[in-house]
């Protein structure tokens, strides 16, 4: 599968490239050894949906696992986010980062997901120099027999006042 020039921007469900360019892609082991050296961070970025309520929150149907440690990022692996999400991506890597952009990250979904490649292509572009992608995610993860977590959601970005 070749990399596309922009981002995918549907069926993020299907197979995806061998890497995202600018990125390293890492297998199981590899996560195993940035995680024992402490200085990755683990983002996850499934997919959820928002009430409509105004402000409203995640909506969670069912309990998803994530890498321990793990800071799970709703939405920012779409192709194309809407403003309100894309500033909260970026402050939520400043602030995760301590704005250091050598600092190593690390993007996951499930496996054959898009979702986890967008949002690497987006941290490289952002400027991060160290963006790892893990393409199996966590399926991948729990293949291997490794431990999750429960995963919970940071609170979504706040919705443009009208």
């Amino acid at each position: 599968m070749p990399q596309p020039d922009g981002y995918r921007l549907s069926e993020y469900r299907s197979p995806t490239p061998d890497g995202v360019t600018g990125a390293t892609t890492v297998d199981t082991p590899a996560v195993q050894t940035l995680l024992s050296q402490g200085r990755v961070i683990p983002i996850f970025v499934q997919r959820l949906e928002r009430s409509t309520l105004p402000g409203g929150p995640w909506l969670q149907s069912k309990p998803y696992r994530q890498i321990p440690g793990s800071v799970w990022l709703p939405n920012v692996g779409v192709g194309a986010p809407d403003a309100a999400t894309l500033g909260w991506f970026e402050s939520n890597l400043e602030r995760l980062t301590g704005s250091d952009r050598a600092r190593d990250l690390l993007f996951y979904c499930l496996s054959d997901c898009w979702l986890s490649w967008n949002a690497a292509k987006r941290a490289v572009l952002l400027g991060y120099a160290r963006v790892h992608w893990y393409p199996t995610g966590i399926d991948g993860w729990m293949e291997a027999g490794l431990p999750t977590e429960e995963a919970h959601p940071l609170p979504p970005p706040a919705v443009p006042a009208p």
